[in-house]
């Protein structure tokens, strides 16, 4: 029986989603390949081997389901993703900490990783409320998380600090179950088309 805490493989046609293990920081460190995939994430982008065990380590470290998600039709790791801010008594997570490689950008991984992801949350955990957070200067993330059918709920702001050390405002999105069968079957769609 799957638990709150447990991140379970998740397989599809073109990504499969495999709980986070330190044998995939090779793999993140290859899809690591363009400072723009970190430029709002609060880790820096891996550009040794240490380096990615230890984003690795921090991850497994965190309160977080995490997974590194791998491009099917390649084999190669594309990026990794997480629920975080999990609370089984509210039947809520969030998705985040999500980065893919440039060249995975606009393909079919990232959409059909948040379908596994969202189906995952209101089918298997029985969530109520799946909720998105995100750099208010991330224009390109807002864009995403709108296309996937989020709702955007407001801004937090001076919410987290930036790397950098500067204030972070963060655009908060949620979808609720009740919201979850028309998306799933738009996001079904936009994949086979």
């Amino acid at each position: 029986m799957t638990t709150w805490g447990d991140a379970v493989e998740l397989a599809g046609r073109h990504v499969r989603l495999e709980p986070l293990h330190p044998g995939h920081a090779g793999g993140l460190l290859a899809a690591a390949d363009d400072d723009a995939v970190f430029e709002h994430l609060r880790p820096a982008r891996p550009t040794t081997m240490e380096q990615a065990e230890a984003l690795v380590a921090r991850y497994l470290a965190m309160p977080v389901s995490a997974w590194a998600q791998r491009d099917v039709a390649s084999g190669d790791v594309a990026g990794m993703t997480t629920f975080y801010d999990v609370d089984e008594e509210l039947r809520t997570v969030a998705i985040g900490h999500t980065w893919l490689g440039r060249r995975f950008w606009r393909t079919s991984v990232n959409t059909e990783a948040k379908l596994l992801l969202l189906t995952h949350a209101f089918e298997t955990l029985g969530c109520v409320r799946v909720v998105w957070h995100t750099d208010i200067r991330n224009e390109r993330s807002q864009a995403a998380i709108a296309r996937l059918g989020a709702q955007r709920e407001g801004v937090l702001r001076k919410h987290k600090v930036r790397r950098d050390g500067s204030w972070r405002d963060t655009v908060q999105f949620s979808m609720l179950d009740d919201e979850w069968p028309a998306v799933r079957a738009a996001l079904q769609a936009r994949l086979a088309a």
